[in-house]
């Protein structure tokens, strides 16, 4: 399979809707940008592996209940 005919997915917006956090309070606990949670929330941009462990502490999930490495059309989140 080519690289490209993957694709990180995740379920952020989930975990943030389900505790009622706003894309900016999320922005100001990981020190990012609210632009850089919202491309993270559409999977377009990847969050670099210190990123991921931080978004990882702050909802309180494994990585891998957070992203998952999936192909193209695959993607549930």
């Amino acid at each position: 399979m080519k690289k490209s005919e993957r694709v990180l997915s995740n379920n952020l917006y989930l975990l943030r809707a389900e505790k009622r956090w706003t894309q900016k309070y999320v922005a100001e606990q990981l020190g990012v940008t609210r632009q850089t949670i919202n491309s993270l929330e559409a999977s377009k941009y990847n969050p670099s592996l210190m990123l991921a462990f931080e978004i990882s502490q702050l909802y309180r999930k494994r990585i891998d209940e957070i992203f998952s490495y999936e192909k193209k059309g695959e993607c549930g989140g």
